[in-house]
Order: C-alpha cells, then structure tokens, then sequence
C-alpha cells in the first residue's frame, strides 16, 4: 500500500480560514442566522420547514462555486486527489450523516460559530471531533498503512 501524504499549505489554509470566519460572521451580522453548512443544506432539502430558502440556495451556490472563482484568479482547477474509492466515499457520506444527526450540527456549525459564540455544546462536539480526527489520522498512517 502506498502511505497517504498531506501537503502542508499554511497560505492557502490561513486565507480559507478568514474567508469562512468572515462569512459566519457575515451571516450573523445580516441575518442573525449560525452558518453550519449541513443546517443549510438541511433547509434548501426541506423547504416547506424552512421558509428563508433565499439566503440558503445564494450562500451553497457560493460553496459550489469556489472552485470557479480559484479558476478565474489562478487559471487551473483546484487539484483534487481522492485517494479512497467511491464505495468508501458513499460510507463515509453516510457515517457524517449519522454524525451530524447525532451531534446536532456539522463540524462548521459547532467548530466555526458554536466555539466562537461560547457554547459548551459545541466546544464539546468540537474537542470530539478533533479528538475522533486524531485518532483516525494515527490508525490509518501508522497502524493500517504501517
């Protein structure tokens, strides 16, 4: 097997951060509304429960659209490399599914503003998720792919 490898980019990851640091707050400031993308999507799915259908379709045609707008300033497509096949990909949409039923929101709503705005349930939902990631990172690069 071949080991996975991460590439370090602290520019691009910096200014990925302020960009959905601004816009949570953006949305906050505006609209009074937390930005946890599953939460969003949840009402774009179901909009009879979820009248502010507006805002929601604008802020996900934002997220999809991204990587047009890296197109536009750099000329190429961000690089995506996958290294998992599509079956694992459909279990592991499935399990963050579970996870964000359970856990009551997604890791942007919880991490992003749930932390931001001081909320036990979303600081211990973060330190989960972050505990869970490290774990997952250490079985998979030095017990699966030893």
């Amino acid at each position: 097997m071949t080991a996975i490898e991460t590439l370090f980019t602290p520019w691009q990851s910096l200014a990925g951060g302020v960009l959905i640091g601004l816009a949570s707050v953006l949305l906050m400031l505006t609209l009074g509304r937390i930005m946890g993308a599953t939460g969003i999507l949840a009402g774009v799915l179901t909009p009879s429960a979820h009248p502010d259908i507006a805002w929601r379709l604008a802020l996900l045609a934002g997220m999809i659209s991204g990587p047009l707008a890296v197109m536009a300033v750099t000329g190429q497509m961000p690089a995506v490399d996958v290294p998992v096949s599509i079956p694992m990909l459909l279990v592991g949409g499935l399990l963050v599914g579970i996870g964000v039923t359970y856990g009551s929101g997604c890791t942007s709503g919880h991490g992003v503003c749930g932390v931001a705005r001081l909320s036990r349930r979303s600081i211990a939902a973060t330190a989960m998720f972050m505990l869970t990631t490290g774990m997952t990172v250490y079985v998979i690069r030095h017990v699966v792919w030893a």
